[in-house]
């Protein structure tokens, strides 16, 4: 007599204000049923992104350079952002893309070189690591669809010989003697590779003036660039990040140019 309704005679429900069927029970305060589902969304673009890092090895060591500036699409919104991280003596990183997942990485790189040298071995990042470990971790990042959108230029001394390594947001890595990510790459990256041609033996002055020319040339060129950057260099004195420096730029003769309208 219990499984019916006395009063309308009628089967009465199996669980009392439980859900439809096929439906779901929404238990009060329970975190697992309340917690936002935005957390489980992934990145389609990025938002504050920064634009080229040149990289270039000279004769007993390595300079890369970043300019200093955040585009929120096509504004120029942050112009006194850092985009180069000195890991420690020999091992400096640059790096362009989406501004936030650089942060995040630079916690991680942070934290994990403070438990290194917790731990007191002997042992740190070389610039050979760094980029090895970079590689997994934006392949891992790929792999489970939610990537790191950034690129990475990793700039060192080991064994007293200059490195400089490039990994994109996928996991693609490779080396060579000179490097630039972005815009850069069409740009500043064959004026590297001749002057170097030029040069192979380039000292530490002559790859500076280098730079700051390209530097200067993406700032006209690029408009996600500024005249405003840094640029470090390592060296068996070790890694020092320089400026941000400003050059002067001159647009006397831009209204002579036509025809990219």
């Amino acid at each position: 007599m219990e499984a019916f309704d006395s009063v309308h005679a009628r089967p009465a429900p199996f669980w009392r204000n439980g859900p439809q069927p096929g439906g779901l029970y929404n238990f009060s305060n329970n975190s697992t049923t309340s917690r936002n589902t935005s957390e489980s969304q992934r990145s389609a673009y990025p938002v504050v992104t920064g634009t080229s890092v040149l990289g270039l090895k000279f004769n007993g060591g390595v300079i890369i350079a970043a300019d200093m500036l955040g585009s929120y699409g096509s504004l120029a919104r942050f112009r006194n952002i850092s985009r180069l991280n000195r890991v420690n003596d020999s091992t400096v990183i640059g790096c362009g893309g989406d501004y936030a997942d650089y942060q995040f990485l630079k916690s991680v790189i942070e934290q994990r070189v403070i438990d290194e040298e917790c731990l007191d071995d002997g042992f740190g990042f070389t610039p050979k690591s760094m980029f090895s470990w970079l590689t997994r971790v934006l392949y891992n990042r790929r792999s489970k669809f939610n990537p790191l959108w950034n690129v990475y230029v990793v700039a060192g001394l080991q064994d007293e010989e200059p490195f400089l390594g490039y990994i994109d947001k996928i996991g693609v890595a490779y080396e060579s003697p000179s490097i630039s990510s972005g815009f850069g790459s069409h740009i500043a990256l064959p004026i590297l590779r001749e002057e170097m041609e030029k040069n192979p033996n380039m000292n530490e002055k002559d790859a500076t003036e280098l730079i700051q020319r390209c530097m200067k040339l993406l700032y006209y060129r690029d408009a996600r660039s500024l005249n405003k950057y840094q640029y470090a260099v390592i060296t068996k004195a070790g890694a020092k990040i320089h400026g941000p420096i400003v050059p002067e730029s001159n647009w006397e003769i831009a209204h002579l140019i036509q025809g990219y309208e």
